[in-house]
């Protein structure tokens, strides 16, 4: 049995890439493109670190009960911004915390309190609220940008911002009203 072997043609078109490349070829390398865009976001937000200095990044709120502030509504006065989760246990510990170091700053008038709730926008929140007796502004967190804003890495993490709205302290966890007290109180005297 003989084989014949086709040879092409002298003057013949060379194959053309779109030959080569099937539907689902390109599929595939547009996903991996895309996958690999996303790893590199990703990857260059873990490198970012939360803001320990400098101006804090503004942004807009409205609270749960409807009210809208921006935080630079609230220049000239000391904000402490916690942000939480009603699932989280530290932020249970931390809560009774706030609030009476809120309670001891509140007739002040130059010092505010905001709790931003970390994907955790509804009725958990409110019963979180309610159960600790908390009375400072507290929003949700639509879409985390806020957190995003903030480059926070977990719940709780809390933002001592100044009078100039630079951040003058940044605590991971375990707050009480004494280690408030211990940054608030020398802001309010350079005021």
């Amino acid at each position: 049995m003989e084989q014949s072997v086709h040879l092409p043609e002298a003057n013949a078109e060379p194959e053309s890439p779109r030959g080569r490349f099937g539907l689902g070829s390109i599929v595939l390398l547009v996903s991996i493109v895309v996958a690999a865009v996303i790893f590199g976001l990703a990857l260059s937000r873990q490198n970012q670190t939360q803001p320990t200095n400098g101006a804090a990044p503004d942004f807009s709120f409205t609270t749960f009960e409807g009210e809208s502030f921006k935080l630079s509504d609230f220049k000239d006065k000391v904000v402490v911004i916690n942000f939480w989760a009603s699932w989280c246990g530290p932020c249970r510990d931390e809560a009774g915390e706030l609030q009476s170091a809120w309670e001891y700053y509140q007739p002040r008038g130059d010092v505010v309190f905001l709790g931003i709730a970390y994907a955790d926008n509804g009725p958990r929140s409110l019963e979180f609220i309610e159960e600790f007796g908390i009375t400072y502004l507290n929003a949700p967190d639509i879409g985390t940008r806020i957190s995003e804003d903030y480059n926070i890495l977990g719940v709780p993490e809390t933002f001592i911002i100044d009078q100039r709205g630079q951040v003058a302290k940044f605590i991971y966890a375990g707050v009480t009203q004494e280690s408030l007290q211990a940054v608030i109180d020398p802001l309010l005297v350079k005021g």
